[in-house]
Order: structure tokens, then C-alpha cells, then sequence
């Protein structure tokens, strides 16, 4: 299966350590991985992939707000209707269940059809969620 992996760090970074694990994991099931920068990319490419994985970091400890990448990058791709997705959100203070929440919103405003949500807690634990994808 083809899977884009949406890196939506809180600051413009390259992609945290949970991210290229998450993406390890899932090609270690045999699926072709992309990961793609929110910051950077503009979305374009996201209707050609089969399952969207989103994942992300709130903007603070004390926040439960999105970066303005992530609705920049889901905006851009057009057609994501009824697109397969999953939502990952990196364990990061009191307000990590408010983040994921909003992590979702944003994602089926696009009329993406989230199947899978859950929050990492670190590096191994994103590779082992890479390894359920698709299964």
C-alpha cells in the first residue's frame, strides 16, 4: 500500500525521530512509505497515496492548538474526501487529548475518513504503531 506520512512538527525541523520511526514501521510490513514535511510541501501529491498518516505535535507544552502547516498541507491536496487516515499526535503535556482532538477536526474538515488515532509516546512505541498499519 502506498502511505504518506505528514510530519507536522511544532517549528520548522527536520522530521522528529517518532516520525522516521513511525514510517520504519510500516515499511518494515512491506508498504512503500513517503514522509512529507508540512512545512515544505504543499500537499499536492496526497491524492495519489492509498492511506494518510498524520503526524503531529501541538505548538506548546500548555497547548492544544495545531501549527498552521498542518492546515496549509491538507488544504492543498485536493479531493481527500473519503481518503483512509490515520492520526498520531506525540505525547506532549496536559492538553494532548485536546490536541488530538483538534489534530482530527482538522483532518475531516478535509473529509478525510479517520480509521486510527492514538498518541505516541516515543520513538519505539511510533515504530511498533507502524507495524499495525494496513494489518
Amino acid at each position: 500500500m502506498r502511505i504518506a506520512v505528514i510530519s507536522v512538527p511544532s517549528q520548522r525541523k527536520a522530521p522528529p525521530d517518532y516520525v522516521v520511526s513511525l514510517a520504519k514501521g510500516m515499511e518494515s510490513m512491506g508498504h512503500r512509505v513517503d514522509v512529507i514535511d508540512a512545512w515544505t510541501d504543499d500537499g499536492m501529491r496526497l491524492p495519489g497515496y492509498e492511506y494518510i498518516v498524520v503526524a503531529a505535535e501541538p505548538l506548546s507544552f500548555f497547548s492544544g492548538k495545531m501549527p498552521e502547516a498542518l492546515t496549509k498541507v491538507l488544504s492543498g491536496g485536493s479531493s481527500l474526501g473519503g481518503k483512509k487516515s490515520a492520526a498520531f499526535l506525540r505525547k506532549s503535556g496536559p492538553f494532548s487529548a485536546k490536541a488530538l482532538t483538534n489534530l482530527m477536526r482538522a483532518m475531516e474538515k478535509e473529509g478525510m475518513y479517520i480509521n486510527w488515532s492514538d498518541i505516541i509516546l516515543n520513538a519505539p512505541h511510533a515504530e511498533a504503531l507502524g507495524k499495525r498499519i494496513g494489518s
